[in-house]
């Protein structure tokens, strides 16, 4: 068993796994003095793979910063063949005749996705409707009214075309349905289509390339390495700017207290990386090379009134 541990642990899922079943294979191999906490940050479809990222202990509270960066997926659809659920795992509704098309047209037709779009949320998603997962509603055969919601492809490149499968690379906003994405891309091209197999590679600035393969999960504890493999806050948002404040302050930022910028800016001539520019974004504070807090810089009237909200606070 592995001591219990506070950061964020990379995991490439296998298909077939839920994100649910690697989590629980986790929290089963950290052991502590008390309970350990472990999530993750954004499911993957037990047909997808790719990369889950395991939040453990405090890092549970990085989840709503993790899940709001961009994300990079490999997908193939798979035209002429639409389902309920929009991939693999659903009933089919209607299979139609796929016509030759070029690489070059599906690439021209594929460029209307990019951009700010618009789409609709899958039925069968974690999504709520009338206070229930629209998941459970449709599987009770009951209709699933979702309103579209507005997303962001940043880019859409076609890898292979072996019709009637197409495979792309998709790196888009976070809350982008790439079933939906899928369904609505076969349709644009005529006979419709679902997702046929997904892989997520990237999750804001980590890819799937570091991460461990969930298979080897159990082992890796059992050779008492899994520790070793976590990352600590601090390194769960590279991306995000720091400031380094005292341990004086730590502390009390740690029991409540909101800094003024006047204490956050003590002893930081020589410290970059915080520019107007980041004013009303998150930012760290660290304290003896541990996160401290996630803050908001508000700036009010001039840099003399720049307040910081706390965001998260994590304990010593």
């Amino acid at each position: 068993m592995e001591h219990a541990s506070d950061g964020i642990l990379l995991t490439d899922k296998g298909h077939g796994e839920t994100s649910h079943g690697v989590v629980k294979k986790v929290k089963a191999l950290f052991r502590g003095g008390t309970p350990v906490k472990v999530g993750h940050a954004g499911t993957l479809d037990p047909f997808a793979t790719g990369l889950l990222i395991i939040l453990l202990g405090q890092g549970t509270k990085l989840s709503q910063f993790i899940m709001s960066g961009e994300k990079v997926y490999v997908a193939t659809v798979e035209l002429g063949v639409e389902t309920d659920t929009l991939d693999p795992t659903g009933n089919v509704l209607r299979t139609s005749h796929v016509p030759d098309m070029s690489s070059e047209f599906i690439q021209e037709r594929v460029e209307r996705f990019v951009g700010k779009i618009r789409q609709v949320p899958p039925a069968y998603s974690a999504i709520r409707y009338k206070g229930t997962r629209a998941y459970k509603l449709a599987r009770s055969g009951q209709d699933v009214d979702l309103k579209a919601r507005e997303v962001v492809v940043y880019s859409l490149h076609i890898l292979a075309v072996d019709l009637p499968q197409i495979t792309m690379r998709i790196r888009c906003s976070s809350g982008t349905y790439i079933r939906s994405l899928a369904a609505d891309f076969g349709r644009d091209l005529g006979p419709g289509g679902h997702l046929r197999s997904l892989r997520r590679i990237k999750s804001g600035p980590f890819d799937v390339r570091g991460a461990l393969p969930s298979s080897e999960i159990t082992d890796k504890a059992r050779e008492g390495v899994l520790s070793k493999k976590v990352l600590a806050n601090r390194d769960a948002l590279p991306d995000m700017g720091e400031i380094i404040i005292t341990a004086a302050l730590a502390e009390k930022v740690r029991n409540g207290y909101q800094p003024i910028w006047e204490e956050l800016i003590v002893g930081q001539k020589q410290q970059t990386g915080i520019q107007p520019a980041q004013y009303n974004k998150w930012i760290k504070l660290i304290s003896d090379n541990k996160l401290v807090a996630i803050v908001k810089l508000n700036l009010e009237d001039g840099v003399s009134r720049v307040k910081a909200k706390l965001e998260r606070v994590f304990s010593a």
